[in-house]
């Protein structure tokens, strides 16, 4: 635990009614299991707190689980419509040449078809080609090594929410 009090956006996180407080853990991950730890462990002294608590809660999560958590996230090179947060985290691929854009819609569909599952990649920072070359890479993975290579992306992926979730500024009010 941090000796530090909440402030900020982890005060209001804190602070939310437990409906507002699970609807907002939804939107970093989908998986219902995860959210629910996050929530019973409120309140945190800090953001390393918050963010311990949830690299522990996604070690725990059953296949199932990650199989919830990972329905959540729309295929690389296709963001949600009107959802700014997977639009900003795969702004890599939003300047991709049409021909990258086919190739990694036919190799998110190859990884589908094989794993059963979106291709997961916490994509903030990386370009669409690192991106498409770590797909072609992890095509080659065994069910089990993609589903903990899955495990520790999807990890990345909600200590970058959380992390947006809990900074000092009202969420929706930061710069593009």
């Amino acid at each position: 635990m941090t000796s530090s009090t909440a402030s900020g956006g982890l005060a209001r996180f804190n602070a939310l009614e437990e409906g507002a407080a699970r609807a907002v853990l939804h939107d970093v991950c989908a998986s219902r299991a995860w959210g629910e730890r996050l929530l019973a462990a409120r309140p945190y002294a800090g953001a390393d707190d918050l963010y311990a608590e949830s690299d522990a809660a996604m070690a725990d999560l059953t296949t199932a689980d990650l199989t919830e958590a990972m329905a959540g996230h729309p295929p690389i090179g296709r963001p949600k419509p009107g959802d700014p947060t997977s639009s900003r985290e795969q702004r890599g691929m939003a300047g991709a040449s049409a021909e990258l854009k086919e190739e990694m819609l036919e190799l998110n569909l190859a990884y589908q078809e094989r794993f059963g599952h979106v291709f997961l990649i916490c994509a903030t920072g990386r370009t669409g080609e690192q991106m498409r070359d770590a797909v072609r890479e992890r095509l080659g993975h065994t069910a089990e090594r993609e589903r903990a290579i899955v495990r520790v992306e999807l990890g990345k992926i909600n200590r970058i929410r959380l992390a947006t979730l809990v900074r000092d500024e009202p969420p929706g009010t930061e710069g593009g």
